[in-house]
């Protein structure tokens, strides 16, 4: 769509746009008593626990738009708050939408991320609730807030872990980094071909056979299954976190919340052939990617020992080490037998630009 198709915000304003943007919203939770159109929401839970988690997500630090489509980055933002709830053993129910937009955006932007947002919601039986949206002088932001609901006594926080626990993730790990890794290779190709003047209307980068690393950087899924799946084994995880900033920085958080020490085995440690391959072709260590590299959403958590007959026959769910009391450290035993302390080197939005 040219930029001469497109409707401009300022033509239905603030309240304008909120009522095109959430008009079909339809309530799929008992516990959404009312959603968007009062002052506030209403939400009703009666005997469970609330939890309550936000992210934001701002351009030039969590998202490049060079690369990111509108509608993945709705459908990404919803996913990373889903995933907060998962990893407390809850059930994410309704959503808040913040978005700061500049005057390069139109109606049909907007749209497109409220498609990737209630994609998301409609997949994991949230209810968009509510929300704000301003005016912004330094590019796209997009901040929503996820109310989730737990049941008493099974809420599972960071600090539950005990000596002998196992140390389990799911999925595969580095896979997400790897995919932005290859958008900003692609990315460097197209921008060196701008600065040689070549017409860049026929490039098309090189994806073939990388579209599995490309799609966990762009779309990631919050692992709802494995939830259930636990659910369904009668395990309790004793803690949990899901892996947004690298393996080696969550398990840290875990280990220091809980007074324990872990003991990680880098060939359990589960890889994608993609992420291996693609950590090959730029040399770099895919051991190290899969420790630090962030953006996973996988689920970090531990379980007593006693159902480890249990957990290793569970799908998609890898049993890679244990926890150890806290004066034997936080250690990564290699393929070769080798003990190194773990660091906490996951990515950092904090982190000053070198």
């Amino acid at each position: 769509m040219t930029d001469k198709n497109k409707t401009d915000i300022s033509t239905l304003g603030e309240f304008g746009l909120i009522k095109h943007l959430t008009e079909n919203i339809k309530l799929q939770n008992p516990s959404s008593l009312k959603g968007v159109g009062d002052d506030c929401a209403v939400l009703d839970y009666q005997d469970k626990q609330v939890l309550v988690t936000s992210d934001i997500l701002m351009e030039g630090i969590h998202f490049d738009l060079t690369y990111c489509p509108l509608k993945h980055l709705g459908y990404k933002a919803a996913m990373v708050n889903f995933s907060d709830i998962y990893a407390m053993n809850g059930m994410p129910r309704q959503l808040v939408v913040n978005i700061a937009v500049d005057r390069r955006f139109s109606i049909e932007d907007i749209d497109n991320i409220y498609a990737g947002l209630r994609l998301a919601c409609e997949q994991h039986h949230v209810d968009i609730v509510g929300g704000d949206t301003s005016s912004s002088l330094t590019g796209l932001v997009i901040s929503p807030t996820c109310i989730g609901e737990g049941e008493k006594g099974t809420i599972v926080y960071r600090s539950g872990a005990k000596d002998t626990d196992l140390i389990c993730v799911s999925g595969n790990l580095g896979a997400a980094y790897m995919g932005l890794q290859l958008l900003e290779q692609e990315k460097t190709v197209y921008s060196e071909q701008l600065k040689e003047g070549k017409n860049n209307i026929a490039f098309q980068p090189d994806f073939a056979g990388k579209e599995y690393i490309l799609e966990r950087q762009l779309k990631p899924e919050a692992r709802r299954d494995i939830i259930e799946t636990l659910r369904d084994a009668n395990i309790l995880p004793t803690a949990m976190m899901d892996i947004s900033d690298g393996l080696s920085s969550e398990l840290l958080h875990i280990c220091k919340n809980s007074n324990a020490g872990c003991l990680i085995y880098e060939e359990r440690i589960p890889l994608d052939y993609q992420t291996a391959s693609m950590a090959e072709h730029l040399n770099m260590n895919v051991s190290t990617c899969a420790l630090n590299g962030g953006e996973d959403y996988e689920l970090l958590f531990t379980v007593d020992l006693a159902n480890y007959e249990t957990v290793k026959n569970l799908k998609d769910i890898h049993i890679i080490g244990r926890i150890t009391k806290p004066e034997l450290g936080c250690m990564l035993e290699t393929r070769d037998g080798q003990n190194f302390e773990l660091k906490a080197q996951g990515w950092n939005p904090l982190k000053q630009q070198q």
